[in-house]
């Protein structure tokens, strides 16, 4: 099997994006009229066999002229990234290395398909993180936060005492289910006070005075890597997210992360209606 879908109408196209849930999905914009669409088609119809655990669409914006209005294309061939129907990144013209490129960063690296799965209905939110606005207090110089926020290897380490505060900004609103720490077991985080949408980074002072949203303690086996709820209706609405870790499992004076990742979704699902309103009413822009 392994071949794209193609979309036969406005609805079909809202249903196949509904049915995904949170994977990922490639969606090519694509005119029988146009040569580089046809160039790439083949190579296209390749995706899915590398990459089963994603959803790829094919959309002639002939025949489903209300969907590639709806979603602003002005150019063929257009690929569309979505996930959990946010659009997270587009890519124009018929260039089948870059094309796979975006297919994999998007993906996700663990192969073995469990990533998404971990927490059900719910997705790794890493793609809507704002790297440039995420700060660490007490981080070591060689070994920064960025290195947590992937899992290819690095780890983040405190640097004078244990005592760490993370800022994770995410590009729009999300609503968390639960974070997961990847750590050592000794070195990994023990108490940690989690706060949202403060409008800059707690000092050490404050996040230990202040009141948080939630508290955690971690265990040993929580720092394995499974996903640690959150008390999900105090986190509905998120630009933020500021994590105090007070101490780590020993009591020693290096705290240290090896993976951070926060589970929920965007806000912003219903972007599809948004899009069809701003395209008027049906006839009305071609």
């Amino acid at each position: 099997m392994g071949l794209a879908t193609v979309i036969e109408s406005e609805a079909h196209f809202q249903t196949e994006m509904a049915n995904a849930g949170t994977k990922l999905v490639v969606v090519d914009f694509t005119a029988t009229w146009c040569p580089p669409c046809q160039r790439i088609a083949p190579f296209f119809e390749q995706l899915p066999a590398k990459f089963p655990r994603a959803v790829f669409l094919k959309v002639d914006v002939g025949r489903c002229a209300e969907t590639a209005s709806a979603q602003g294309i002005s150019a063929m061939p257009t690929f569309i990234f979505y996930r959990n129907r946010t659009r997270i990144d587009q890519l124009q013209g018929a260039d089948p290395a870059s094309l796979e490129t975006k297919v994999r960063q998007y993906y996700g690296t663990d192969e073995a398909g469990d990533e998404d799965n971990t927490v059900a209905g719910h997705m790794d939110l890493a793609t809507f993180i704002t790297k440039s606005e995420c700060e660490c207090l007490n981080e070591a110089d060689n070994h920064p936060m960025a290195h947590c926020l992937t899992s290819a290897g690095g780890y983040l380490a405190s640097d004078c005492d244990e005592q760490l505060i993370i800022n994770i900004s995410f590009n729009q609103l999300v609503k968390l289910h639960s974070l997961k720490i990847k750590a050592p077991g000794d070195k990994g985080p023990k108490n940690v006070k989690i706060f949202i949408n403060q409008p800059r980074t707690l000092d050490f002072d404050q996040a230990a005075g202040n009141m948080s949203v939630q508290d955690v303690e971690f265990t040993p086996s929580d720092l394995e890597g499974n996903p640690v709820p959150l008390k999900f209706v105090k986190f509905q609405s998120v630009q933020n997210i500021q994590l105090f870790i007070k101490d780590n499992q020993s009591g020693g004076e290096v705290t240290q992360i090896d993976h951070l990742a926060f589970y929920g979704s965007p806000i912003s699902t219903t972007n599809m209606g948004e899009f069809k309103r701003v395209a008027g009413k049906k006839g009305e822009s071609h």
